[in-house]
């Protein structure tokens, strides 16, 4: 949905009605997750997806519906090979789709909330999607405020307080609630769907790998800011547009930086007397991925180090040293490549091993 906001704003600022076709909910091994979303504006303009090919002819017609004034529905699509002319999921998977219209008459804050994800102000858009309250309705939620309707003052009170602590995870997910907002009952089913600002990527050590990584993470959605002690190598002109440059000591600037659960740490530097002091921070803060380059040796000598300077082993267990995944990688975009799918296997429990020769779901569930 981040994705494709700018076109919609166009067209809710110019008042065109579009129908949105977002994913609720999915299973086994469907092709995109919960959040994904496909629209039909103005002369049939087609942008985002919801199954990356495989349903969006079906889904194309629906949300032209909804755009010509059609009510908000729930449609569904599994797996179908029996039937060559059926529509449905190659992949095995199972979709959920919330389909309706959209216009500043139906939706007043869509607005509102596309100027906060382009701001990257924190937001969470709930949505009905089953039950006696109406279909479609949409109550926006900020940490402080909140705008919409729901159908009920209980449901919404009681929605706003789980949206504000899902948007503290930037999560998203179905709720289900009583008509009245009831807790315990599972008779309104709401769509949360979190809009938290992008999470952080810190690397630290501005040299040619460092260019290559952040270019790679900024590629991924990260916000990306490099680190290094050096002015003579901390120049905006060595990095991707777009990246944070800074120069400052590392482990000073991690010290006074705020990182949370999401954020990515890469230690380039290289160099021990930049490297231990910011590990050292690193390891004592929440962070998604903590990874450092060097050789064994140069792993071995610092792991030593960090040991001496107090961590526990629980600490120390979080550094990927040497980082990145065997790739057989030598130029610095095919290490920033290694990197990246570290990253990418750590954050959804992958095996970092060839599809071919594993079993089961392609598109694993994410990790506890």
């Amino acid at each position: 949905m981040r994705d494709i906001l700018p076109v919609l704003s166009g067209w809710y600022a110019a008042h065109l009605p579009f129908g949105l076709a977002t994913v609720v909910a999915v299973s086994r091994s469907a092709p995109r997750g919960p959040g994904s979303a496909m629209a039909v504006g103005p002369d049939d303009e087609v942008v985002g997806s919801v199954s990356g090919g495989c349903v969006e002819g079906a889904v194309f017609g629906l949300a032209r519906e909804a755009a010509a004034g059609g009510e908000a529905r729930l449609e569904t699509f599994g797996y179908s090979d029996e039937d060559a002319f059926a529509v449905g999921l190659t992949c095995g998977g199972e979709i959920t789709l919330l389909i309706r219209p959209v216009t500043p008459e139906l939706d007043p804050s869509f607005g509102a909330v596309a100027a906060s994800v382009a701001d990257g102000e924190p937001v969470t858009v709930a949505s009905v999607v089953d039950g006696p309250a109406p279909r479609g309705a949409t109550l926006a939620v900020w940490p402080e405020t909140a705008a919409g309707a729901l159908g009920s003052r209980g449901l919404d009170v009681a929605v706003a307080a789980d949206a504000r602590g899902e948007l503290a995870l930037g999560a998203t997910a179905l709720r289900h609630y009583g008509p009245g907002g009831e807790r315990r009952e599972d008779s309104v089913t709401v769509f949360l769907h979190s809009f938290a600002p992008p999470p952080r990527m810190l690397v630290f050590g501005a040299i040619d790998y460092a260019a290559a990584v952040a270019r790679v993470g900024a590629f991924l959605g990260y916000r990306v800011t490099v680190c290094d002690a050096r002015p003579v190598f901390a120049t905006p002109a060595r990095f991707p547009e777009g990246v944070e440059v800074v120069v400052d000591w590392p482990h000073r600037y991690l010290r006074g930086t705020d990182t949370d659960e999401r954020t990515v740490i890469c230690v380039l530097t290289h160099d021990p007397k930049f490297d231990v002091p910011l590990l050292r921070e690193a390891l004592r803060r929440p962070a998604a991925y903590v990874g450092a380059m060097g050789s064994r040796r140069t792993h071995a000598d610092r792991m030593r180090h960090l040991a001496g300077s107090g961590l526990t082993p629980a600490a120390l267990s979080r550094l990927r040293s040497p980082l990145g995944l065997d790739l057989g990688a030598r130029t610095p975009e095919e290490v920033a490549v290694s990197v990246a799918a570290e990253i990418v296997a750590l954050r959804w429990g992958g095996s970092g091993v060839p599809l071919t020769v594993t079993e089961g779901a392609i598109h694993p569930r994410r990790r506890a």
